[in-house]
């Protein structure tokens, strides 16, 4: 069987925003860089924890532009292109290959609740047919408790029997392992990539491609020990004991609002204050969250 793809540690990368609330470009490819030096086999950038919904396209253009010019390579980039108008998920898809990013991350059409499974089927066949790029590798983005579309079972038959070789992957970001290990089993060759970080071990041993997730961020290097030991016995304490740092990181950035968590965090552990700015509506935790937190 061919290999999964993708496969490994991608974050779920925070995007840093200067005092005028833009994207900062340099702070992001320094933290691109470093990101991959602690061990992610990439970069899924301009996600919900990267705040890409709270970007213009111009904007998300952009910072990809940044990435690629500052000599990220490509193939390690997977970029979140789907948003609620069917034409700018085409552009930014179209965009995302015109730089050699073969492989994006994409959230079905997400205002409109209640859509049919030949609607939602539709709308991701509209994109390929736009696209028309055999290069296209298209990673499902299945987070029901945002986008308030969930992505089933049978759309995802119906895209990879249609589409063969184009839906390679799904990120999973609903928290529930079952689902996962059912994605698993329904699809082989589909690279089902947890969205929750203590969840990628037990998804590895179910088969399992990797993950994409939040608290790499602050955690990269134990994902990575993770994914890489995780079938060696001679190593299961150390993995253990990584695996327990992953949770107890996770359950710390989620005792309150998560990005904000993250992002302070971030800005402490690199000495870099402007990691903590957020754009609006989000916004950084208060003072006294801020203690507890760095308390914990």
């Amino acid at each position: 069987m061919t290999a999964l793809h993708p496969q490994g540690v991608f974050s779920a990368a925070l995007t840093p925003i200067t005092a005028g609330h833009a994207p900062d470009h340099a702070l992001f490819v320094a933290h691109c860089r470093r990101l991959l030096a602690q061990g992610c086999d990439g970069i899924a950038m301009l996600g919900t924890t990267g705040e890409a919904n709270s970007f213009t396209s111009e904007e998300r253009r952009a910072l990809l532009e940044a990435v690629v010019a500052a000599g990220i390579a490509p193939e390690r980039l997977l970029p979140g292109t789907g948003v609620a108008a069917l034409s700018e998920t085409v552009a930014l898809t179209r965009h995302a290959l015109s730089l050699g990013v073969s492989t994006v991350v994409m959230l079905p059409p997400f205002y409109y609740k209640g859509v049919t499974e030949d609607g939602l089927f539709a709308a991701y066949a509209e994109v390929v047919e736009r696209v028309a790029d055999p290069r296209l590798r298209i990673v499902l983005y299945h987070i029901p408790q945002m986008s308030a579309v969930p992505i089933p079972f049978a759309v995802i038959a119906r895209l990879r029997a249609a589409y063969p070789g184009t839906f390679t992957g799904i990120k999973d970001s609903a928290g529930d392992l079952a689902h996962m290990e059912a994605l698993v089993a329904a699809f082989p060759g589909l690279a089902v990539l947890a969205g929750a970080d203590p969840l990628m071990l037990p998804l590895l041993r179910a088969g399992g491609a990797g993950c994409i997730t939040a608290t790499s961020n602050l955690v990269a290097a134990e994902l990575a020990f993770v994914f890489r030991h995780h079938a060696d016995p001679g190593r299961a304490a150390e993995v253990e004991a990584a695996q327990a740092r992953i949770i107890a990181a996770r359950n710390r950035v989620s005792r309150f609002a998560q990005i904000a968590s993250l992002k302070l965090l971030l800005a402490d552990s690199v000495g870099e204050p402007g990691w903590g700015r957020l754009r609006p509506p989000l916004l950084p935790l208060t003072p006294a969250e801020a203690a507890a937190l760095r308390a914990d």
